[in-house]
């Protein structure tokens, strides 16, 4: 599963190199912390955004007990009641959001905004649990587009722009508050509920923000990281990573270990002392539960590895990436080019150093080449029409 499930299903094929064939569903057979979790006796629950399958394979076939918001797509059509209408030459809707929780349906919401309902919804499953343990994936769709906030964050916003500002997009900045205000309605319910102190809160993001536009503007900046979403610039893949964990982790610690969100399933494995299960393959990630107590500690990983084989025009072309350290080298399928970038030194890759490092370059082209082998990784190919 290399790229999301529309462009799974409706490949590109008039570019250089064709795409690899991918799935639109996550295969059955995958173990997914819910169900690891929900086996451990825990109350599943996904509100929001899925988009790794169609509606035979929604999240209560993948260890969920309770699903609310849920689409076949990536985006809602509008961040609006009731949540439907035509956006990207397709009808879409949001299910079960024109019901209340005990199947009534509503006469009317006009006005209610997306990411207040779905925060609605959370806070009623958290009472709901009445004290049973709780894992709660909130997915939230914001901030894709369509780039809509409230407007009267959206005036607000308006009038604090100033000539010079790198992010200039207003109701981009309104839909980031709403988000910060029902991230704070979720912290203020586990106050209330009296589980502070026994709740570990992860806050990620799953990309770099779109750096394409909407509505005849820029959807956002990620200076000064190079590029966004769709490249494997830090633009596109060094995303916000905020971890809530009292008693355990001290508040406004900083930590500059370079982690991955395919870490966060064996870190929640080891903070709840669960086994993997047998039968299943070993994790990808790595456990960072000791950072969470020493911000100094270091993991046992040397790599980080990120494979695109697709096209995001005009951000990207087909390509893959390995860190270590402060080393990061980029490699494009088209032409087969290498990028060198020192991350400490120069964060924006800026100065690309292949030329001035060439072994460096080759040791980490090498070690790209033998990680892609050793995982099976999918290439593209070159297209026989060009």
């Amino acid at each position: 599963m290399t790229i999301w499930r529309e462009w799974a299903i409706n490949q590109q094929f008039d570019q250089q190199l064709l795409p690899p064939d991918t799935r639109e569903n996550l295969p059955f057979e995958e173990e997914t912390i819910a169900e690891v979790l929900k086996k451990a006796g825990y109350l599943t629950a996904h509100v929001g955004k899925w988009h790794i399958g169609d509606a035979a394979n929604y999240p209560e076939v993948h260890g969920f007990n309770i699903n609310r918001g849920s689409t076949l797509w990536g985006c809602p059509a509008t961040f609006f009641y009731p949540y439907r209408g035509e956006i990207y030459n397709s009808e879409r809707y949001i299910s079960d959001l024109e019901q209340d929780q005990d199947g009534n349906y509503f006469s009317s919401r006009e006005g209610e905004y997306l990411t207040d309902r779905l925060t609605d919804e959370a806070l009623k499953i958290m009472e709901d649990a009445d004290g049973k343990p709780l894992f709660l994936n909130m997915s939230y769709y914001s901030v894709h587009v369509p780039t809509e906030g409230k407007p009267e964050l959206v005036k607000k916003f308006n009038s604090k722009i100033k000539e010079g500002m790198h992010h200039t997009n207003a109701a981009y900045a309104a839909m980031v508050y709403s988000l910060d205000e029902n991230v704070g309605r979720i912290l203020k319910k586990i106050d209330e509920l009296g589980q502070t102190n026994n709740t570990l809160l992860i806050f990620i993001s799953d990309n770099g923000g779109f750096t394409g536009r909407w509505d005849g503007q820029e959807v956002t900046s990620n200076f000064p990281l190079r590029s966004g979403k769709g490249a494997l610039y830090e633009g596109g893949v060094r995303i916000p990573m905020i971890i809530r964990f009292p008693e355990i982790t001290e508040p406004g610690t900083l930590c500059d270990q370079a982690v991955s969100t395919m870490d966060i399933y064996p870190t929640i494995l080891q903070t709840l002392k669960i086994k993997n299960p047998e039968g299943t393959l070993e994790p990808d990630g790595e456990s960072f539960f000791s950072l969470l107590t020493d911000p100094n500690a270091s993991l046992n990983r040397k790599y980080l590895f990120w494979h695109y084989p697709h096209y995001y025009i005009p951000v990207a072309t087909p390509s893959s990436s390995v860190r270590f350290k402060e080393w990061k080298l980029i490699e494009f399928f088209e032409d087969g080019h290498l990028e060198l970038y020192n991350l400490h030194d120069d964060p924006g890759e800026e100065f690309d150093l292949s030329e001035e490092f060439p072994g460096k370059a080759w040791e980490l082209q090498q070690v790209l080449n033998n990680w892609r082998e050793g995982v099976g990784a999918q290439l593209p190919s070159d297209n026989p029409e060009l």
